[in-house]
């Protein structure tokens, strides 16, 4: 079956930076786009990031556009986030996705 399992989630100061992973199996991974999204306490979950099955094309939501990096490894089968410069509002349940599948998730908080 479909697993995708999160990770690199941690504390972090303002202006630090964290990798998330998202390991994946049971599907070829290659043949799927692929996104992160998030959830803040208290909020609804949101788009963060997105990227094409070849990882050729990626798109991001306004508020992380030119801090966070979206990229894949097919020969890892394992989507990852690069997230620079963060700031407190980052703070949320990072969960990839496909299709209609998610991870558990991974806590990243952005504190001082």
């Amino acid at each position: 079956q479909v697993q995708l399992v999160e990770s690199g989630g941690d504390l972090v100061q303002p202006g630090g930076s964290l990798r998330l992973s998202c390991a994946a199996s049971g599907f070829t991974f290659s043949s799927y786009f692929m996104s992160w999204y998030r959830q803040a306490p208290g909020k609804e979950r949101e788009w963060v990031a997105g990227i094409t099955s070849s990882g050729g094309v990626t798109n991001y939501a306004d508020s992380v556009k030119g801090r966070f990096t979206i990229s894949r490894d097919n020969a890892k089968n394992t989507l990852y986030l690069q997230m620079n410069s963060l700031k407190p509002e980052d703070t949320a349940v990072y969960y990839c996705k496909r299709l209609n599948s998610w991870g558990q998730g991974t806590q990243v908080t952005v504190s001082s």
